[in-house]
């Protein structure tokens, strides 16, 4: 009898080019994931659809289209339940363990857009914090370290990605700087692999447990501790700090650095919440509205850059407000460093100021020009600005890595 021929693979999306790439062998709980996520989003969908129809129809809903909608809704989730049922009687598509870098990059960039939702609804796509090395969860203890890394060093590198990233994003044509890192620095990288859709504080707590343990049952004595941090895991870093002040990992911790990072903010996510504003302003266009409240609560923190709870507890993340946050200085005892990118040099014009597509130059510098006491006061020294390059780029550069290790090296 002829084998059977294997399942065609699913195109997803890569996040990081823009392409589509193919998800072989997705996994049972994967693909039953996914549909409830695609349930709860057409369902939400329809209700978006309905109120606007509402709006510009002068009959009540409940006298005609709106059990059109009632019944949209209905299939939807009688259809999801089905298909979940049925997903749940299917075999495992692929082994346990098995790497599919398909499968982590459309994974993160959906907990980056939509992480909140996804861990409150319990649905397994969300992301658990944990310590990584290649792509894989480290146990942490003692024993469980020096098996899974037998060579590991005194010189401790953790490494903490940006939004809708995972651990596996820092390699980016053909270069990742913590295996540079390490090949030329005698370092071990370890990755912090987190849910970039919750809180940056919530991810800053989480950063800082896992800190405490990782130190705490490292197979060999830290001569050294080092934190390289991308974009929003720079807030995360500086979350963690702040909140490890009595912790026993925060002294040990001796080289901070910052890639990327919008420490007040990014004006993508300020624009975001102008406009969710605009379309409330009229019965006609407040259902578009909604469409803008899907984004998760860690891309609403990027708007200032919020690291500490208070940010954002008791308030609602989607009302335009001012800067609300409190100074958070950088630990004192840390030397601190900040590389910035910008796509052009600055032509003095005040309402475009150089950025690298996502966060301006100033804000990557830690540099607050309205409120002297949020600037975080990085030694000039301590910063690099790399031109003509954008945001990710700044995960491949030659010469940001060449800068990179020249401040580690010393």
């Amino acid at each position: 009898m002829a084998d059977k021929q294997a399942p065609p693979p699913t195109p997803v999306y890569h996040p990081s080019t823009g392409l589509q790439s193919t998800l072989r062998h997705p996994s049972e709980g994967h693909l039953r994931a996914v549909t409830r996520l695609a349930v709860a989003a057409t369902t939400g969908l329809t209700d978006v659809v309905e109120d606007m129809h509402g709006a510009f129809s002068l009959v009540p809903t409940w006298l005609g289209p709106g059990f059109m909608y009632a019944g949209v809704r209905g299939l939807t989730r009688l259809v999801g339940a089905g298909l979940d049922q049925a997903l749940a009687l299917m075999p495992a598509l692929a082994a346990r363990g098995e790497r599919r870098p398909e499968l982590e990059h459309f994974r993160a960039a959906i907990n980056g857009v939509a992480g909140d939702y996804l861990a409150q609804s319990g649905n397994p796509l969300a992301i658990e914090p944990r310590m990584r090395r290649d792509g894989r969860a480290l146990e942490l203890t003692r024993e469980a370290l020096a098996a899974a890394i037998p060579e590991a060093t005194g010189r401790l590198l953790v490494m903490v990605h940006g939004s809708s990233m995972s651990d596996l994003g820092w390699r980016r044509a053909d270069h990742d700087h913590g295996a540079s890192l390490e090949r030329d620095l005698a370092m071990t990288a370890v990755h912090l692999h987190y849910n970039s859709g919750l809180h940056v504080s919530t991810n800053g707590r989480a950063l800082c447990d896992l800190m405490e343990q990782l130190t705490r049952t490292w197979p060999v004595p830290i001569t050294s501790l080092v934190m390289v941090t991308h974009s929003m895991g720079g807030l995360v870093a500086r979350s963690a700090c702040h909140l490890g002040a009595d912790s026993g990992w925060l002294p040990q911790l001796q080289t901070l650095v910052f890639i990327g990072t919008p420490h007040h903010g990014a004006p993508l996510e300020r624009g975001g919440s102008v406009l969710d504003n605009m379309l409330g302003l009229t019965p006609w266009t407040r259902p578009l509205s909604r469409l803008g409240r899907i984004r998760s609560a860690g891309i609403t923190d990027l708007r200032y850059g919020s690291v500490r709870e208070s940010d954002w507890l008791d308030k609602d993340r989607f009302q335009r407000t001012r800067d609300p946050r409190p100074a958070t200085p950088l630990p004192r005892h840390v030397a601190c460093y900040a590389i910035a990118a910008a796509t052009r040099r600055s032509d003095g014009d005040p309402l475009t100021p150089p950025s690298d597509g996502l966060v301006p130059v100033d804000s990557a510098l830690g540099h607050h020009l309205r409120r002297p006491e949020m600037d975080l006061a990085i030694p000039r020294d301590h910063q690099h600005i790399a031109y003509g390059t954008h945001h990710l780029d700044l995960l491949s550069s030659r010469e940001v890595y060449e800068v990179l290790r020249g401040w580690l090296a010393a």
